[in-house]
């Protein structure tokens, strides 16, 4: 399986690795989730008035959820996110922007708790970040080289403490078995890029990444840097046909590169690969209608790309999962409605052996707060758990890993005993 990454590795796996495939597979519906542990985070939503013409109306989500923080809107990486009471003060009815007419670069500067948190002896802290200028908000994950270094990314985007690297454009990080933290990077925000994205890893030690902004026209590059700690723009995306503000990439054997991103296109994104001479080809382009809009990070196997999208599909407009062959054709696997089924996958898929496909929605379900969800290889959908927003976790953002017995495990955005997210493991 070819090394990958996703767009929310703040709370995802960045690189998932054969073995956590299995040859096995438990033909059960009945399935239970564990919570293994508790996220702790504050952040806030915002209260708005009747619902604007141009926004679609979402799910009703119960009145314990009306401090949802700002999730992304297609064009931005978070976006805005309003509440309104539907009336009877009991619950609140969520609307999302789709589309939107005006691109503007991700920003968020959230609100963390500063109340100092109880020890816990299962958690090791390897790394405080302490910028400027060692970066903030490493914000999508790390990888891991044989000796144990990791390697990561910090956005410089998010930072509202001047301490996204040198220029609070983001940086390239390592942190050894010790918990050193090396810079290899620092973004200055133009030509080289601004707001990079996760990490992948050559065998010659090269790191290659994206990032959301920056570049000669604002809309991001591809980019490699060495073991010296020098970065290489392998493309620097306009913004017009050929996509603009990339996600994560993944790579083959030979060398290309294949991402997503979230504008461009039609508007509403494209898949792309990106040879060893920097050439760039548009896969895909998403139309925005039953194809589905707003691709979310993918995968490759054996040829094939798998991947989500975040809307489009039906007239819900919560998204499809998908396959894409090298010559450019998509095949919608699934079609999302946004009702028990789930709706508005913010992650991509893993696959097994089997060739089954396991992602979750972040709204849906019966509860609103989202599902974990199968497509078999005949484009039959299986939920496996819908999350009911309390003790159990509400609005899973991040994708999911799976062990070599068929165990899922992931993270919920929200929910648990402070409403603040909790990891998951959900049993066959």
């Amino acid at each position: 399986m070819e090394n990958l990454t996703a767009r929310h590795q703040i709370t995802n796996c960045a690189c998932k690795s054969s073995e956590l495939r299995t040859t096995c597979i438990r033909q059960t519906i009945t399935m239970t989730v564990i919570v293994l542990g508790l996220l702790s985070a504050v952040s806030s939503g915002q209260v708005g008035g009747p619902v604007p013409a141009n926004d679609f109306p979402g799910l009703h989500i119960n009145g314990g959820f009306a401090n949802w923080p700002p999730k992304k809107d297609g064009f931005t990486g978070f976006g805005t996110f309003r509440l309104w009471a539907n009336g009877n003060g009991t619950q609140r009815q969520w609307a999302q922007p789709y589309p939107i007419s005006v691109k503007v670069l991700r920003q968020r500067k959230p609100t963390v708790s500063t109340a100092a948190a109880a020890p816990d002896a299962k958690e090791v802290v390897l790394h405080n970040f302490a910028s400027p200028p060692y970066g903030a908000y490493p914000a999508w994950g790390v990888i891991r080289d044989s000796a144990g270094n990791l390697y990561g990314t910090t956005d410089g985007a998010y930072s509202d403490v001047g301490g996204g690297g040198t220029n609070n454009a983001g940086v390239v990080f390592k942190v050894d078995t010790s918990g050193n933290e090396t810079v290899l990077y620092s973004f200055s925000g133009g030509d080289d890029g601004s707001s990079p994205n996760g990490l992948i890893r050559d065998s010659a030690r090269n790191l290659y990444g994206t990032t959301y902004g920056g570049g000669a026209l604002g809309a991001g590059v591809v980019f490699k840097v060495d073991k010296s700690g020098h970065e290489t723009v392998l493309y620097t995306f306009t913004g017009g046909a050929d996509g603009g503000n990339p996600y994560a990439v993944v790579r083959d054997s030979a060398g290309n590169l294949y991402g997503v991103t979230e504008s461009g296109g039609n508007g509403v994104g494209v898949v792309f690969k990106l040879d060893t001479s920097g050439n760039e080809t548009v896969l895909y382009s998403f139309t925005g209608g039953a194809d589905g809009a707003y691709p979310n990070s993918i995968i490759r196997e054996a040829g094939i790309i798998y991947g989500t999208t975040t809307y489009g599909g039906n007239a819900s407009g919560a998204g499809v999962v998908f396959k894409l062959d090298m010559s450019g054709h998509e095949t919608v696997l699934y079609t999302f409605t946004g009702g028990a089924d789930g709706g508005n996958s913010d992650a991509g898929v893993i696959r097994d052996s089997a060739g089954n496909l396991y992602g979750t929605t972040s709204s849906g379900g019966a509860s609103g707060a989202g599902v974990v969800f199968k497509v078999d290889k005949s484009g039959n959908e299986t939920v496996l758990y819908t999350f009911t927003g309390g003790a159990d976790g509400g609005v899973p953002y991040a994708g999911l890993v799976r062990d070599s017995v068929g165990k899922l495990y992931g993270t919920t955005a929200f929910g648990g005993q402070t409403n603040a997210g909790v990891v998951f493991a959900i049993n066959p």
